[in-house]
């Protein structure tokens, strides 16, 4: 039995909470998002979603750019005018010449407000998903819009996109799957009927 007076968090919850603190320097008008690398037990970077350093940020602008454009949430993030936390925790390391080599990545996000808007299924972002890959990172953990959390092996996500591809991910930013259909905003995700005939015939 336990001598704490009171439940103690696992490490994984507590460096998620570190990212949910994180979450609240964000400046987009939509969601706040916060990531946290932990090596070896210290937390060696972090970063939120943000416009970069010395711009103006869509709260600084007052609006979204890519909503008054009318873009769905998960597309043209090149237009978006912030940074995603994952690429902000990895550009911040690469800034003090720390390596993320083997270490595990924490994201939480939550819609833009206070303490009681909602939680999200912080899943990275493809572009996202491609660097955190290639820095070497050996886990990501992400927070669950019904709570807790889920935990991502990296290479898992490699031999995933070894035998399938990357449209075939079942945990992407802002999708949702139903019948294995891939949506976004309860829309399906269209592709060209080239690529479809092709998925058909692996």
């Amino acid at each position: 039995m336990s001598d704490y007076p009171f439940p103690r968090p696992s490490k994984d919850q507590y460096y998620l909470n570190l990212a949910k603190s994180v979450c609240k320097r964000s400046t987009c008008t939509k969601v706040e998002i916060g990531a946290v690398v932990i090596r070896e037990d210290q937390v060696v970077s972090t970063g939120y979603c943000g416009a970069p350093r010395g711009t103006r940020s869509s709260q600084d602008h007052g609006f979204c750019l890519r909503k008054q454009l009318g873009i769905p949430s998960g597309h043209r993030y090149e237009i978006c005018r912030s940074v995603h936390a994952e690429q902000n925790t990895i550009i911040n390391a690469a800034r003090s010449g720390t390596s993320l080599l083997g270490g595990d990545m924490y994201i939480y996000g939550k819609i833009e407000g206070d303490e009681s808007t909602e939680v999200l299924d912080a899943f990275p972002c493809f572009i996202c998903k491609k660097m955190l890959i290639n820095c070497g990172l050996k886990r990501v953990i992400c927070s669950l819009k019904e709570g807790g959390y889920k935990i991502f092996h990296v290479d898992e996500w490699v031999e995933d996109w070894k035998k399938g591809d990357i449209i075939d991910d079942k945990f992407q930013y802002g999708v949702e799957f139903s019948e294995d259909q891939p949506t976004v905003n309860k829309q399906p995700i269209k592709i060209s009927a080239k690529l479809e005939k092709k998925m058909q015939n692996r």
